[in-house]
């Protein structure tokens, strides 16, 4: 793991999904803190960390993912954090050259949801859109819990950066919003709502022919934890019970299910599958054989 010292060089690698190619973008990494966890003591927590043989203050990564092939123009999920993010992230761009995709090839950005480490790229230093040909797709629920006027003038002063970091982010694709409430957004994508993270957090079913990859976001952020101790939930969540009851549900549907997952911050290339492990979890990552799955 780097010092922080210098920015991350940026991370590809592509997996088939039938007739899809799903290429996992590494944006980077921020440094955590298990101020950070809740629902578990912090003492629980940092135990984990050390079992996990990771450091005990989590390192938090950081991935989008980017869906090509079956003839169709590129579609973005989610955007990496962009210029709002510390100089160890940011690089989503670099990693989509590395791809071959330029981003006015982008057709459609899939946002999970509004948090700035999904949305933030979205935009340029400037605050021009960064995918000027795209349409941005975004659950109703999320849009207006952090996007109206008046949402932002309730939101608590500690809050109210991340208010107004979705708006920014969103404003310049101004009539290229479009709102869902679940089910089919692009041919072979499917959101899947899980609500509680934030209003709107929506996961990814991406299915081509008799396979598929459920891209789940934020269920996990902190994987030597979460895994283990289901109950514990992040700072950053809105509504830490529902969650809680989401990550539940989803980490014993995905390991019954046997699925093929991804998750927005585990560690890359962040795809594998969920097997039981005692009161818990395991994540076992995929084997990588030129990119092929």
């Amino acid at each position: 793991m780097a010092d922080g010292s210098n920015k991350p060089l940026p991370g590809v690698l592509r997996w088939t999904i039938g007739d899809l190619t799903v290429t996992a973008l590494n944006d980077g990494w921020f440094q955590g803190s298990l101020d950070l966890v809740t629902g578990i003591p912090k003492e629980e927590a940092g135990a984990l960390q050390r079992a996990g043989f990771r450091p005990e203050a989590p390192v938090v990564t950081l991935n989008a993912f980017l869906i090509t092939g079956a003839g169709r123009k590129p579609v973005l999920i989610d955007s990496g954090y962009g210029h709002f993010g510390p100089e160890t992230m940011g690089r989503v761009p670099a990693a989509l050259a590395l791809a071959g995709v330029s981003p006015d090839e982008i057709e459609t950005v899939l946002l999970t949801h509004l948090h700035p480490d999904h949305a933030g790229g979205l935009i340029k230093q400037d605050g021009s859109a960064a995918y000027g040909n795209a349409e941005l797709v975004v659950h109703a629920d999320e849009a207006a819990h952090w996007l109206p006027d008046e949402a932002l003038s309730r939101a608590p002063d500690e809050a109210k950066p991340y208010f107004e970091n979705a708006r920014k982010a969103v404003a310049p694709y101004g009539s290229r919003l479009r709102k869902h409430e679940g089910g089919e957004l692009v041919p072979g994508i499917t959101a899947v709502p899980l609500p509680g993270h934030t209003p709107g957090h929506c996961g990814m079913r991406i299915v081509s022919g008799d396979k598929s990859l459920f891209m789940w976001t934020d269920v996990v952020h902190m994987p030597a934890i979460q895994f283990k101790q289901p109950e514990a939930g992040v700072a950053f969540d809105v509504d830490g019970e529902q969650a809680r009851a989401i990550r539940k549900r989803v980490l014993d549907e995905v390991a019954t299910e046997k699925s093929l997952i991804a998750g927005s911050h585990l560690e890359f290339p962040a795809l594998g599958h969920v097997a039981r492990d005692g009161g818990g979890y395991s994540f076992v990552p995929v084997l990588w054989v030129g990119g092929e799955s």
